[in-house]
Order: C-alpha cells, then sequence, then structure tokens
C-alpha cells in the first residue's frame, strides 16, 4: 500500500497552510518561474491590452477626430480645378452661287485653371448647433469608453475572486483527501491489529478515490479560471500560470444603500449616457428648425481661361480675373419635408427622455435588488462562520472517538461532510457577497477604487 500522510492537522492554521504548500507545489510543476498577481497588476495589465477596450477607444478616437469646425461647416471650403481640351474638326461649306469651301482639320483648344471658396455666412444657427453636437458625441463615446473600462474592471475582480474561490475549493478538496489518508491509515492499523474488518478498510479506500477524484476535478475547474483571468487581462499565453498575492476573498461589509443611490444618480455611466442623448435629441430638432431662416452663403474664386483658334483672325485669347458673390435665400416651400420632420424631431425628444427615466429606473431598481442580495448573504455569512466552527471542533471530537473505535466509519464520513459544505457554503456567500459589492460600485460609479 502506498505511504499515509500522517494526520497532524489539529488546527484552521495548520490545515490552511498544508493546503497552501499543495497548491503552491502544483503551480511550481506546470511552470519554472511564475508571476505573482494583485488585482491592481490584473487591472492595469487589462486596461492596457484588452481587446474590445482597444476597439471602443478606437470608436472615441473617431468622433474626436471628427469634432472640428471644418466637419460642422462653420470653414471656407477651397477647391482648384484646371482643364485642357481641344477639338479637331473639318469644315465643309457650300455657298448659294455653288462654289464650296472646305477647312480640313481644324484645331482648337482650350484651356482654364480655377480656384474657388464656398462658406456658408448664416443658416440658422444650424453650424453652430452641428458643432456642439459633435462635441456632445465626442463626449458620449468618452463615456460608452469609461463603460467599457468599467465592465472590464468588473469582470477582472470578479474573476480575480472567483479564482480566490476556486483555490480555496481546491485546498478544501485537498484538505479532504488528507482527511481520508488519515482515516485509510487508521483503519488499515485496525485491520492488521483484527480489531475491524477488512470492508471497512475497503470502504476508506472507497471514500479516498472518491475525494481524491473531486480533488482532480477541482484542479480542473481552477485551471479553467486562471485562463479566463488571462483571457480579460488579453495575454499572449492564455494558458500562462502564474500566483496570486491574496489567498482568500475579502468583503466590504460597510455598503450604505443611501449613500450608493446617491452616488449611482450623480455618476451612473448608462444615466449619463442616456442624459447626453437627450441633450443631442434637443440639437437634431433645432437643426432641422434652422431651415425656416434664410441662407447667407459667399462665395470667391479666380479663374484663368485660356483658347487658341485653328482658323480664325484671332489666334488665341487669353483671360483671368477674379469672381466674387453673395448669395441670399429662402426655402418657401418643401413639400411639408420640413414640418414632418420636425415633428418626428419633437417625438425623438420625448423618447429620449422616456428612456432616460427608463434607465433611471432600471439603475434604481438593479441597485435596490443587489444591495437586498448583499445584506443578506452578509446574514448567511455570519451564520455560517458560526457553523464553520461548530463544524471544525465537531469534527475533532469526531476523530477522537474513530481513533478509540466508539464512532462508527459512516458517522465519521458524515461529519467530515458535514465540514467540507459548511466551508464551500461560506466560500460560495463570501463570493456571492463579493459579486453585489461590484455590482453595486458598477451602479454608483466608484467600480475605479479596486485599483
Amino acid at each position: 500500500m502506498s505511504p499515509i500522510i500522517p494526520f497532524k492537522l489539529k488546527t484552521e492554521k495548520s490545515r490552511r497552510h498544508l493546503a497552501s504548500l499543495v497548491i503552491f507545489f502544483f503551480f511550481v510543476t506546470g511552470a519554472t518561474a511564475q508571476e505573482v498577481y494583485d488585482i491592481g497588476h490584473c487591472i492595469q495589465t487589462g486596461l492596457e491590452y484588452n481587446f474590445n477596450l482597444r476597439v471602443v477607444r478606437n470608436s472615441e478616437a473617431i468622433a474626436t477626430n471628427n469634432y472640428s469646425k471644418g466637419n460642422a461647416g462653420m470653414l471656407p471650403v477651397v477647391t482648384a480645378s484646371s482643364r485642357y481640351g481641344g477639338t479637331l474638326n473639318t469644315t465643309s461649306e457650300r455657298y448659294e452661287d455653288g462654289s464650296t469651301d472646305a477647312s480640313p482639320y481644324i484645331h482648337n483648344n482650350t484651356g482654364s485653371a480655377a480656384v474657388t471658396m464656398g462658406m456658408t455666412i448664416f443658416r440658422g444657427f444650424e453650424v453652430q448647433t452641428r458643432y456642439r453636437k459633435l462635441g456632445e458625441q465626442v463626449r458620449i463615446e468618452g463615456l460608452r469608453t469609461q463603460m467599457a473600462i468599467e465592465n472590464l474592471v468588473a469582470a477582472i475582480v470578479a474573476e480575480y475572486n472567483n479564482y480566490l474561490q476556486q483555490m480555496t475549493l481546491y485546498d478544501n478538496m485537498a484538505y479532504a483527501v488528507t482527511l481520508s489518508r488519515e482515516r485509510v491509515r487508521i483503519d488499515e492499523q485496525r485491520y492488521l491489529l483484527g480489531s475491524a474488518s477488512r470492508m471497512q478498510l475497503l470502504q476508506s479506500i472507497v471514500y479516498l478515490n472518491a475525494d481524491s477524484s473531486r480533488y482532480s476535478r477541482q484542479n480542473e475547474v481552477l485551471r479553467a479560471s486562471q485562463i479566463r483571468l488571462n483571457e480579460l487581462m488579453a495575454t499572449d499565453d492564455p494558458g500562462k500560470a502564474f500566483l496570486l498575492r491574496d489567498d482568500r476573498i475579502t468583503v466590504d461589509t460597510t455598503l450604505d444603500y443611501d449613500e450608493l443611490l446617491a452616488l449611482a444618480l450623480e455618476n451612473n455611466t448608462s444615466l449619463q449616457i442616456a442624459s447626453k442623448n437627450r441633450i443631442i435629441s434637443e440639437m437634431d430638432y433645432r437643426i432641422i428648425r434652422s431651415g425656416i431662416y434664410p441662407y447667407l452663403s459667399f462665395t470667391s474664386g479666380y479663374q484663368y481661361n485660356y483658347n487658341r483658334y485653328g482658323n480664325s483672325d484671332l489666334l488665341r485669347q487669353q483671360t483671368h480675373g477674379l469672381n466674387y458673390g453673395l448669395t441670399l435665400g429662402l426655402d418657401i416651400y418643401d413639400g411639408f419635408n420640413r414640418k414632418r420632420e420636425q415633428n418626428n424631431a419633437r417625438i425623438g425628444i420625448e423618447s429620449s427622455q422616456i428612456r432616460f427615466e427608463e434607465v433611471e429606473q432600471s439603475v434604481k431598481a438593479d441597485l435596490l435588488t443587489i444591495y437586498y442580495a448583499y445584506e443578506n448573504n452578509l446574514r448567511l455569512m455570519r451564520l455560517e462562520e458560526q457553523n464553520l466552527k461548530v463544524a471544525q471542533e465537531n469534527l475533532e471530537i469526531a476523530l477522537e472517538r474513530y481513533k478509540l473505535g466508539s464512532l462508527a466509519g459512516l458517522e465519521l464520513r458524515e461529519v467530515q461532510k458535514s465540514l467540507l459544505d459548511a466551508e464551500e457554503r461560506l466560500i460560495s456567500i463570501k463570493y456571492q457577497i463579493k459579486l453585489a459589492e461590484i455590482s453595486l460600485f458598477q451602479l454608483s460609479g466608484g467600480i475605479m477604487n479596486y485599483l
């Protein structure tokens, strides 16, 4: 039979120490040198390299490039053009007296060059409104980038803590295997002394194999979480192994609902985007309404023309000079299209206001729902912490009784299972509290506090 690990874990501290060593050697066998990550490093790496975030930042850069006076129509447009061409014609003429005249292959040449400038001086404040709209669109793209950053930070923090959860469960599985091995050792000694049956020993081995199987499956889950964290950070190698500086989930138990609500109504990114969309809808209406005003435009240019004649007393002609002009106009009737567009724009303003109120209500509802879950899980955490202490003490007593032969193997297994279940429930509740905490910070605009 393979060597049995002696049972020396009398306290939670020593149990955690051995489990940490098991995890350490597990990772070291996967790579010769591994980095140690903390939450700040993971977030910073993700903010720099995450693919989706880089695309969103490019969209913001495009909006910034579009925010210019020229794009809004506030600057003049200058164009240059030139043309050179000619004709090659044969002309035949017949007169009344019967005579004829032919001019074969007459070659005429023309050339021109011009520089023109056009500028809208006034069009009912349309140009100024378009420029302000472009500025608001830049701010919206900035908010969308901020939302993408917040979503990424929330995902990284959640996966980081999920990794800690899986590490703790891995720790617990290692402890379960240790307990099962200790039980096999005790039953083996009893069997050799004749105080226990072979069936009891075989049953202990079955339990050991079952715990070893769960331990192996937990290894797979832990590895999957590590790969997911690498994916969020967009590392070159998704399978890169690393160690975490933290060893357990820490939760904030001091969050206050009223304070979170005030911060959410002021800082929530979705709410800010909805507010900006409402402003843009109003600007669209003003742009359409600008069409009721007269428009004034200015044009100017310099032009040069050249003509050469193949069959004329005038051999060539050149003209050049400056031209300019002001155009004042008013759109009188366009088939009621402007009225239709104004009505649609008013409806758009109303829809954007409704959308803002919807987002505001959604933020309040999400905040309230998540905060209730947060409070409830805090109560459950305190209860499960008490259960865990009782389960630990109960296991110590059960092991002593089992060594003395006054406790059946099935009862010991139940006690052991109760301890593992209590630990799993506690770590699961802490993870749920952490997820609620992340969501509350995200809703209230404080997710960057994790940096």
